[in-house]
């Protein structure tokens, strides 16, 4: 095929399924609760809502729906950044985003083009989107997000790279936060020869109506009147919410050292009155220089609920 009729069909997010049958992917601007010039990915199964304005993934959803898995601040839809956003409403403005690992490099609060910067944002030939936010003053790097949504399938991957442009060397962990609404069950599946044999890295003090390691998966509820916070050496997570499950994976490097002791996976549940949950990915740590990068890619795939039990539905998506 001539290469000019081979731009122009990626151009147009034209690609074919499995069985041959056409299929595309389509990014376009629009309107997304107030905020004018967001972007909108769909493959008629799923839409994924981007919000350069604030620096997130909004919405990851089924088309169709008024609502998706991800959470959404309802008192900042449609603002502008604020210089502070986590002061202005708890929990910032809800989406998938991404910090540094670990935490204790900066503590709190997230660092400047982390959590409180618009980004650049870029539609590809290819229909995948990019996003590029300013160089951190306070650590020198630039982070830049490309997102890109498989035609045939329910499936987004989202790459995020941390670009070393200036400063000192700095140990730096890709770290991706995404904030979804309360579920009925969150899991975490435990790998054979886990360094943590209870199920999770931190699951001491927590009730065991919210936390139970049942077989393979640690099951995970959120609390309403406490946070709390687990995490394992695993590559999976899955979110099951009434109507739909969501599952996150990021492979984990077997050579590699980790951060939050060699923790991959982390769940964070938020209490009353804010109520959400955090599905939490840690890339391998590792010492960047002045024009040094490193990555990590997210798998998420979202389906409609099929089994009535959450750890059934959990076990059937994790078998896919």
């Amino acid at each position: 095929m001539p290469r000019l009729r081979l731009w122009w069909i990626l151009s147009l997010g034209l690609m074919l399924s499995l069985d041959g049958t056409a299929a595309s992917v389509q990014v376009v601007r629009q309107n997304y609760r107030g905020w004018s010039n967001s972007l909108v990915m769909r493959n008629g199964l799923v839409e994924v809502v981007v919000v350069p304005e604030v620096g997130r993934v909004m919405q990851f959803r089924r088309v169709g729906q008024t609502n998706g898995p991800f959470w959404e601040n309802e008192k900042l839809l449609g603002k502008p950044m604020p210089d502070r956003p986590w002061e202005v409403a708890h929990g910032s403005f809800g989406g998938d985003k991404t910090w540094p690992a670990p935490q204790s490099a900066w503590n709190w609060p997230p660092p400047d083009v982390f959590d409180a910067t618009p980004v650049q944002a870029q539609i590809r030939p290819d229909q995948s989107v990019v996003l590029t936010s300013p160089v951190s003053p306070r650590f020198g790097l630039r982070t830049q997000r490309r997102l890109v949504l498989d035609p045939t399938q329910p499936v987004l991957h989202i790459e995020t790279t941390y670009e070393k442009v200036t400063g000192e060397p700095m140990e730096v962990s890709v770290w991706v936060i995404t904030q979804m609404r309360s579920p009925e069950a969150m899991f975490l599946p435990i790998p054979a020869g886990t360094r943590f044999p209870l199920g999770s890295s931190t699951n001491w003090g927590i009730p065991e109506a919210q936390f139970q390691r049942v077989g393979s998966l640690a099951r995970f509820t959120r609390a309403p009147d406490q946070a709390h916070k687990v995490g394992n050496d695993g590559e999976s997570m899955v979110w099951v919410g009434p109507t739909e499950v969501v599952r996150i994976d990021l492979p984990r490097k077997s050579d590699a050292a980790y951060p939050d002791g060699g923790c991959s996976v982390e769940i964070y549940t938020n209490p009353d009155p804010v109520p959400y949950v955090e599905l939490e990915t840690l890339g391998p740590l590792q010492r960047l220089r002045a024009g040094e990068s490193l990555s990590a890619t997210n798998r998420y795939r979202l389906e409609a609920r099929q089994e009535t039990d959450p750890g059934q539905e959990a076990r059937r998506i994790l078998a896919r």
